[in-house]
């Protein structure tokens, strides 16, 4: 595991300067301008974090001890999703544009390229623990126990035809896919193609699933790029219906649709026992032990990237991402753990703090 997410210890260093827009992709498209966000009383400029939906419950609980506890003011958090996030967050530098990005993936070479063409000089990336993306389903439906391979066949746009080629996905019910599945439509409910949740749903879930077949794995030999399409393109014929970058929307819906599962983070399931429940994978059930160990196949990292260049404009910036870091907070007896983070090993959380200091001394000779 520590192997798995020992990239994450680097540094981002990018280039960056200025167009502006909205916080939700939608709007961001449009090119309207991001209204300044409000100060605190005595004038002094809150810190602004946009992005995950996975990773906002985190941020706002540390956000709001960090209000009641320090002499600065509580930071705003946004539900942006992953690359709504970046997507503002590279824009421009400033004490009213986001500090904060907060990520469950990775930032891609796309985005990278945004923050390079805009202003901005200097990102630093910090591990902040894992989760685990769970298929979940009404307390009162059957228990589901999927393989990688049921979950593409059920979600993939195109499957083998068993002729060579591929065609549009025939299946409606899940028991066309297996005969242990019920005997109901397959109705998934998850994020938009901007949540990072469905990047790593694609990467992590999809992807496996397709190398159990034959014809998917000679396409990756053959020619990756094709087989990342076919793996990272959903259905859109109704069998996958986007909720946007709200958790709890998937769970109320899934209350009211017992048959319909949902996509969503490990750390809403743990909120919301009493009211859903998760699937098992590859025979795998969703314990926290499982997902901190990576023996659960849907594990990830989630991440925090910083503007260093806010630093010196922002005040007590350096301050929020130490706290956020810390073992008070993410430590293996924080307070995230109670919102369902599955905490770093020690090793890793060191390093985190290490960065934190760095930061908070780069804001200080600035």
């Amino acid at each position: 595991m520590t192997a798995r997410f020992g990239s994450i210890l680097a540094a981002f260093v990018l280039v960056c300067a200025a167009a502006c827009g909205r916080t939700d992709l939608s709007e961001l498209e449009t090119g309207e301008v991001i209204p300044p966000p409000p100060v605190s009383a005595d004038g002094t400029q809150k810190i602004r974090i946009v992005g995950s939906s996975t990773v906002a419950p985190f941020a706002t609980t540390v956000a709001e001890r960090f209000g009641a506890t320090t002499r600065y003011p509580t930071p705003i958090v946004e539900t942006t999703g992953t690359g709504g996030g970046f997507k503002t967050f590279c824009q421009k530098i400033g004490p009213d544009r986001p500090s904060i990005s907060d990520a469950s993936r990775m930032i891609t070479e796309s985005e990278q390229a945004l923050c390079a063409g805009n202003g901005i000089t200097e990102i630093t990336a910090l591990s902040v623990g894992y989760d685990g993306i769970v298929l979940a389903n009404a307390r009162q439906a059957p228990l589901l126990d999927l393989t990688m391979e049921q979950v593409f066949l059920a979600l993939a746009a195109h499957i083998p035809d068993g002729k060579g080629g591929f065609q549009p996905n025939p299946y409606k019910n899940w028991s066309e896919i297996s005969p242990t599945l019920p005997d109901e439509p397959i109705m998934v409910l998850g994020p938009p193609p901007t949540s990072g949740t469905r990047d790593a749903f694609t990467e992590l879930g999809m992807e496996p699933g397709a190398l159990a077949l034959p014809e998917l794995v000679a396409l990756k030999q053959a020619d990756p790029d094709a087989f990342k399409l076919r793996t990272h393109t959903i259905r859109t014929d109704g069998a996958w219906i986007d909720l946007g970058e709200n958790d709890t929307a998937i769970i109320q819906s899934l209350i009211k649709t017992p048959t319909a599962v949902g996509v969503l983070g490990y750390s809403f399931l743990e909120q919301n026992g009493d009211r859903v429940k998760a699937a098992h994978l590859d025979g795998v059930p969703v314990t926290f032990e499982a997902i901190a160990s990576g023996e659960y196949g849907l594990s990830r990292s989630m991440y925090i990237y910083v503007k260093d260049q806010n630093l010196p404009l922002v005040p007590g910036l350096a301050e929020f991402v130490k706290e956020f870091v810390s073992d008070r907070a993410m430590g293996p007896d924080g307070y995230l753990l109670e919102k369902g983070l599955i905490p770093l090993p020690d090793d890793l959380r060191e390093a985190q703090q290490e960065i934190a200091e760095h930061l908070e001394a780069k804001g200080a000779r600035k």
